[in-house]
């Protein structure tokens, strides 16, 4: 009893007993304070005379001052108040408390516990509370976005389980809702729900409030956000200002932030989802029956009479024809020159090598721009791993390697002569080593020394047995192709060695 915090009014009601004559333990059995209390507080009252019947009990305010100086109410020394400025810095940077409890105990070997580093916590927000305001808004002007975690889902069909986010759309003046399940929250999925959404309502609010997903928000800021390329073409062509929330205040969208709850607590438990569009054709019917029709805790009216009713005429009208699904994405051009999107590779011109080109996908083209320039068009991959190439795109010395192939070295070598033909055969029948790169080294020599020199050359390496690229080459920088050589497989025996021999001596004269 004497560690609990006891209110005025209560020190007030101890202070009508004592002067109804109740003694200390008759106040301590009614449980309203304990003994030792009671007298502290009977002290305090004889010497303000508030005993006194003919006295008249001051207010709260008085009684609550007169016991702040006399410190009645017991105070815990807290650990925490050597470091009190160094926490309340932490806590107005958003510094977990856990954090915050490692750090004191890791630079200033703090011995406290958690709880007195949350005390400190919840004193500081009660004495700094989040204040907020109610924001009103007229029919068809603005509708609020969202995604939620949603369940997981096993399709029936084909056994395999994925997880899924829910997309959820809330008109805020009727609260009549889009719900839709997907698989990820990319640009094209966040499109296309805002597309549906669109044409679910038969129309579209004049603002979308949306939070700062990478699928909507590049880059997040308070005064100027900077929103995806992809989305802002989107508003432009539908006609809706995006707005987006400051970062960390979700505060501003707090009608779809309970739109999603609702939408996970009320829709998703204790339901079998086969597939992922059974999923969604149950959310439709979700919509339209038992969310639409409930009595909403805000509006105190139904969601779908107020929308059918009132919001829906007030709505804009939508374009003729829908917008086709259009997505832009940066890439950097590789030495390869290719750049990558979504696991498939589309190629551009080596000029552009190292620069930055904007990326403009469609359902079956993929358009790369340099700056406003148009640089490269191609039809979209699908297949990861798939690769889109122009031979124009590529730098000549790498077109020219990738056109001399196996096939292209035996013509040349056909033209220049037989024992190059036969050279370039010899090359390319070798099991270990690829020799195109040589068989292009002496085709190439027939630029520098001509094709007759090099047939002549490629005539003496087969005769030394030898068709090595080095080998010939050095026979024509030698000049040993002009020589002639004749073959030593077709010579006779008689005219490989004439002569005799320094030392030799006759077989008559070793048997004489």
């Amino acid at each position: 009893m004497s560690n609990r915090r006891i209110e005025v009014f209560e020190i007030r009601n101890v202070i009508v007993r004592m002067r109804l004559g109740d003694s200390d333990r008759q106040i301590a059995k009614a449980g309203l304070v304990g003994r030792p209390k009671a007298k502290e507080i009977r002290k305090v009252a004889l010497e303000k005379g508030w005993l006194e019947v003919e006295c008249e009990i001051p207010d709260n305010k008085a009684i609550a001052a007169a016991l702040e100086k006399k410190s009645l109410m017991p105070v815990a020394t807290s650990k925490v108040r050597d470091h009190a400025d160094q926490l309340q810095k932490w806590h107005s940077d958003g510094i977990h408390g856990t954090v915050m409890l490692r750090a004191l105990r890791e630079q200033h070997q703090f011995e406290g516990s958690y709880s007195s580093v949350r005390r400190f916590i919840q004193r500081l927000d009660k004495a700094n509370p989040k204040v907020t305001t109610v924001l009103d808004f007229q029919p068809g002007e603005v509708a609020q976005v969202d995604f939620g975690q949603g369940p997981e889902i096993t399709d029936v069909r084909t056994g395999e389980t994925f997880k899924t986010q829910i997309f959820v759309m809330t008109l805020c003046w009727s609260r009549h809702q889009y719900v839709e399940l997907v698989l990820n929250q990319k640009v094209a999925t966040w499109l296309g729900c805002h597309r549906r959404a669109f044409e679910f309502f038969g129309g579209l609010p004049k603002v979308i409030t949306i939070d700062n997903a990478k699928c909507a928000i590049t880059k997040a800021c308070y005064y100027a956000p900077e929103v995806q390329r992809s989305y802002a073409a989107f508003a432009e062509y539908y006609g809706f200002k995006i707005n987006a929330c400051p970062p960390r205040d979700p505060q501003k969208k707090g009608t779809v932030e309970a739109g999603v709850k609702y939408v996970k607590n009320n829709f998703v438990p204790l339901r079998e989802f086969r597939s992922l569009k059974d999923s969604n054709n149950q959310a439709l019917a979700w919509v339209m029956g038992e969310a639409g029709n409930r009595i909403h805790g805000t509006t105190r009216e139904k969601p779908l009479t107020r929308f059918l009713e009132t919001e829906k005429s007030l709505l804009k009208g939508l374009p003729p024809v829908a917008m086709d699904i259009v997505i832009w994405a940066k890439a950097k051009l590789h030495g390869n020159c290719h750049i990558q999107y979504e696991k498939c590779r589309y190629s551009a011109p080596f000029r552009l090598v190292n620069a930055t080109l904007w990326i403009k996908v469609s359902e079956k083209l993929v358009e790369i721009y340099h700056d406003h320039e148009l640089v490269a068009s191609h039809a979209r991959l699908h297949k990861p791993g798939s690769r889109s190439t122009v031979a124009d795109h590529m730098p000549p010395n790498a077109l020219a390697y990738k056109m001399r192939d196996p096939q292209w070295c035996l013509k040349q070598a056909a033209v220049i002569g037989p024992h190059c033909l036969q050279v370039i055969e010899k090359l390319f029948a070798n099991r270990v080593v690829d020799n195109l790169n040589a068989a292009q080294g002496v085709i190439n020599l027939k630029n520098k020394f001509g094709a007759q020199r090099l047939e002549a050359a490629c005539q003496r390496a087969i005769d030394h047995d030898s068709v090595l690229y080095r080998t010939i080459k050095q026979i024509l920088e030698k000049g040993l192709d002009a020589e002639g050589f004749p073959s030593l497989s077709k010579a006779p025996l008689s005219l490989t060695y004439q002569g005799a021999g320094r030392f030799c001596r006759d077989t008559a004269e070793l048997l004489h």
